[in-house]
Order: C-alpha cells, then structure tokens, then sequence
C-alpha cells in the first residue's frame, strides 16, 4: 500500500512539475501595451501634525530591454501619467528600434514629483516578426549617504482600449 501511495505522489509530482514548466514556456509576440507602475515618491512612518504621513522621494530609472537575440523591437511610445491618470509627458516624439539584446532607458529625476505616488508609464512596443517579449522595469532609489532605499517595479501586459 505505501509503494502504491508513494508511485502516485512522485506521479502527481511529475504532471505537476511537467505543467509548470510548461506554463512558464516564453512566448513570441508582434508586440503590446505595458503597464508599469512608477513612484515619485513613498508614504512613510506616522501622520504629522498637518495629517499627513512623511514623504521621500525618489529618482526611477526606466529600462526597457530586448531580450530578442534574433529581433530587433520597435518601442512605438513611453508615457508617463500621474496618479490621476493625467498625461505628464511622453518620453518619445518619435519611435524607435531597440536592437537585438538593447535596452532603452528612461530616467525621471527624484526632483521630478510631477507623477505622484500613483505614477505610471504606458509602454507601447512592436515587431516585425515574432519576437520575445521585453522586460520592462522601474528601478526606484534615493541614495544618500546616511541609508539607501532602492525598490523595482515591473511592466505588465494590459489590453489597449
């Protein structure tokens, strides 16, 4: 009876390990809309006397990398929207090709509190043929000389709509 239960464990075990491998299978795409959430800057610690918690700000440095060794990717438009879900800027007049394993980066100054802490850009990209899907991220830090604070972010595919 324990030899029965222990074949069907390592049985399920294996459909189990097999079907994970196999939903984590990359796909190729002619391209998408990503969404990738920014901050300006964090809540932190205790309300203040004005109700308010205390803020820090911080710099993001946007990256956006074909992971493609064979395409090249079209990245069509970057736009940054504030936490009200207003246009800020976009980052591109013009598309542009991010070669086979290129990055493209982005970087808002921690200056830059224009976005909020519900900041967020809109990343637009295409291909000519099938090609794998970029990695999209946020690289969050205030780093200053008596502590450092880094955090990322990462893009999600959304429909357009």
């Amino acid at each position: 009876m324990k030899v029965i239960l222990l074949r069907g464990c390592l049985a399920v075990f294996a459909w189990l390990s097999i079907n994970a491998f196999a939903a984590e299978e990359p796909r190729l795409s002619l391209g998408s809309t990503l969404y990738l959430p920014i901050y300006s800057h964090l809540y932190h610690g205790d309300l203040g006397s004005d109700g308010k918690p205390a803020q820090t700000l911080v710099s993001t440095h946007v990256s956006i990398r074909n992971t493609d060794t064979k395409t090249p990717i079209r990245l069509i438009s970057a736009r940054y929207y504030d936490t009200q879900g207003a246009l800020v800027r976009s980052y591109l007049n013009t598309p542009i090709t991010i070669p086979t394993l290129g990055t493209h980066e982005i970087f808002v100054p921690r200056t830059d509190t224009t976005g909020g802490s519900g900041a967020n850009f809109i990343i637009v990209w295409s291909a000519e043929s099938p090609a794998n899907l970029p990695i999209v991220e946020g690289l969050h830090a205030d780093i200053r000389e008596a502590r450092t604070l880094i955090f990322v972010t990462s893009g999600q595919p959304i429909k357009p709509r």
